[in-house]
């Protein structure tokens, strides 16, 4: 009985924990939200700390590097102004990568003029110590029908 226990708890300690995933997926669903707020609140100082230094960040008009998305939100030439989101994806990959789709309606201030367009907006994550660093957010253009297959 001693060493069938041994052997159970060993199998069981090699497979990832559903818990585990789950509260992963609930901790970087909470921290994207928290990431639209502070792009909204044009807060840069807690966006720099969250982008990864070699962050990408993919737009519908070109792809940059952390440091001009963060000049871009700090003197408002795109102001995200609202993330309405309607769906989420989290998939937990096991080795501190993370990756989240959200399918959002943003109200932004582009080029002078309020404009709201569909996304789906992909975000990876990386663990780094006890934080998480975003890797890189691709906006995709969709239709307000577009779904996200769970």
């Amino acid at each position: 009985m001693g060493k069938l226990f041994i052997v159970f708890f060993l199998v069981i300690m090699s497979v990832p924990s559903f818990a585990q995933d789950a509260t992963i997926e609930k901790e970087i669903t909470e921290l994207s939200k928290q990431k639209w707020q502070w792009m909204a609140d044009k807060d840069v100082d807690k966006l720099a700390d969250l982008f990864h230094d070699k962050s990408r960040f993919v737009h519908m008009s070109g792809s940059w590097k952390k440091d001009r998305e963060l000049e871009i939100i700090k003197t408002g030439s795109i102001w995200y102004k609202n993330a309405d989101l309607h769906d989420v994806v989290v998939e937990n990959f096991g080795d501190g990568t993370v990756v989240l789709w959200n399918r959002i309606t943003l109200l932004a201030h582009v080029r002078g003029n309020d404009v709201t367009t569909e996304f789906t907006v992909t975000e990876f994550y990386k663990k780094e110590g006890d934080d998480w660093k975003l890797l890189d957010l691709t906006f995709s253009s969709v239709r307000d029908t577009h779904e996200i297959e769970h």
